[in-house]
């Protein structure tokens, strides 16, 4: 029972400040430009804009990846619904019956053309509440609105680095994926190839969940000192055959790091070195690493415990660790 009751909180939404700043801010940039364009052009005509287009905001900006948000769920939807309620004003002459014929309609239409969208029902509701006859109310401002809407959400989302409309990738053959869809038989608000995506972050994570950075590491790290030569160093990067090499003062702690890059500078070895050096710690999880080679660029790092150097990880070390057998 008491589980029962937990499923009406609101469940937590993992989108950090600065994701729900983008999307607030896109809300109002594209409900504005909406609204100024359409009563510019409906001049002394009423209404020239639509309450579901609300809804239909909160989706195109804060959740752009969903298929309930892309162009033709927003435009058809919303488009579709609403001459949905007018056929049923036109057909149907006691409200009540109207309003519910009307929004059932339109789910079954936006079904049929693969336009779901919730706001949709919205439309087709205020529609048949309305008593809207005029199958012009589709045009404008309906079908104005939502096109506006989805201008804006383009234009917004993709200087914001949110892709949209989200195209999904073709899907790659997974008939476990598949399989569960099929006996779950809901609506799914999230595409394919986010969902496999997410699935195998999962199964990735599981696999390594308990490898930490001291089980894979290069336990024999090479070092040097501000005391050696970038003779020196150059020497060991010819009979090593390594990519980078870690300086520490006397108590063992990374002061630096040098690559052949760096030798090609004049200068002494503390010169020439870079002093800015990421390093990670030994007990670090893995897991949690494999984003710092893959998009920040990083090809090796320092590990230390206690502050001091015990190892070198390198990409080959992770790609061992993610090789089964």
């Amino acid at each position: 029972m008491q589980s029962w009751f937990r499923a009406f909180l609101p469940a937590p939404i993992a989108t950090d400040g600065k994701e729900r700043l983008r999307a607030v801010v896109g809300a109002f940039l594209g409900i504005l430009v909406t609204a100024l364009i359409s009563h510019a052009v409906a001049g002394t005509v009423t209404p020239w804009m639509v309450a579901p287009l609300g809804a239909s905001a909160v989706l195109v900006f804060a959740v752009p990846a969903s298929p309930l948000a892309q162009p033709w769920s927003v435009i058809g939807g919303n488009t579709l619904s609403a001459a949905c309620g007018v056929l049923c004003v036109r057909l149907i002459g006691v409200p009540e019956y109207a309003a519910g014929a009307a929004v059932a309609l339109a789910i079954a239409t936006m079904f049929t053309l693969r336009c779901l969208h919730p706001p949709g029902g919205a439309a087709a509701l205020l529609v048949a509440l309305a008593g809207v006859k005029d199958p012009m109310f589709v045009l404008f401002p309906v079908l104005t609105n939502s096109m506006l809407l989805v201008a804006s959400g383009v234009a917004w989302n993709n200087a914001t680095k949110r892709r949209y409309p989200h195209v999904q990738l073709p899907p790659k053959p997974d008939a476990e994926l598949e399989a569960v869809i099929a006996k779950y038989n809901q609506v799914l608000d999230v595409p394919r190839d986010d969902l496999r995506a997410l699935l195998d972050e999962v199964r990735f994570r599981g696999m390594i969940s308990g490898t930490r950075v001291r089980d894979v590491m290069s336990r024999q790290a090479i070092s040097l000192t501000t005391e050696n030569t970038t003779a020196d160093a150059h020497g060991i990067f010819v009979e090593k055959h390594i990519k980078a090499i870690p300086v520490i003062d006397d108590a063992k702690h990374v002061i630096g790091i040098v690559s052949p890059i760096d030798l090609t500078r004049a200068g002494e070895l503390r010169e020439v070195m870079t002093k800015q050096v990421k390093t990670v710690d030994a007990n670090a999880r893995l897991a949690d690493l494999v984003p710092v080679f893959s998009t920040s660029g990083h090809h090796h790092l320092p590990v230390v415990e206690d502050g001091k150097l015990v190892g070198m990880l390198t990409e080959s070390n992770v790609i061992r660790a993610l090789t089964p057998g």
